[in-house]
């Protein structure tokens, strides 16, 4: 059951992807707004079934594996990023199929760079908060430490990896980015 539940969570990754293509395509290709925004509403049913599957094969006798903590860790980065993830495609179709603005050319420098990589890492720690409270959840559902072991392992790595995120992110506020120098040929 655990491969079935990695092929499913794959499937979450491509199907949020495919609502994100569909609504943004039937939104500017097609002119039809309301339907390309009702497909991108759509996304957040994805998170659901993720969440419903992997409940379902632990309830099931299932050891907590790293594919079943990935679902939590999809579900808090979705809820944290879904609405820049999806404002980010938006940027780029709008460049690439309607002549929009190149999304490139927004650079930022200095204190506003640093502002919005501190920005980024409390959306990272929301995500993480969010991702970790599923895994939490999750374990106190099962009620089994030992078969949800792997989910405070995943819950320790994800925070380490948020905090070398936050040194990164807040160093920028001591050394921002400086802008580049164009050299005069």
């Amino acid at each position: 059951m655990d491969q079935l539940i990695a092929y499913f969570i794959i499937g979450c990754e491509i199907a949020f992807w495919i609502f994100v293509a569909a609504g943004l395509s039937v939104r500017y290709l097609l002119g039809m707004k309301r339907t390309g925004m009702a497909l991108l509403m759509a996304t957040p049913i994805v998170d659901v079934l993720l969440m419903v599957a992997t409940v379902m094969d632990l309830q099931q006798g299932a050891t907590a594996s790293m594919v079943h903590g990935i679902a939590a860790i999809y579900i808090g980065v979705s809820i944290a990023y879904g609405h820049q993830m999806i404002a980010w495609a938006d940027r780029y179709f709008l460049y690439w199929f309607k002549g929009g603005d190149n999304p490139r050319s927004s650079k930022v420098y200095g204190s506003e760079h640093a502002s919005r990589e501190r920005g980024s890492w409390f959306r990272h720690l929301l995500a993480w908060s969010i991702g970790s409270l599923f895994l939490l959840a999750m374990i106190w559902w099962i009620g089994d430490v030992e078969r949800t072991a792997a989910f405070f392992s995943l819950i320790r790595v994800w925070g380490i990896i948020l905090v070398i995120d936050f040194i990164i992110s807040f160093s920028y506020s001591l050394w921002p980015r400086k802008v580049p120098v164009k050299k005069v040929k």
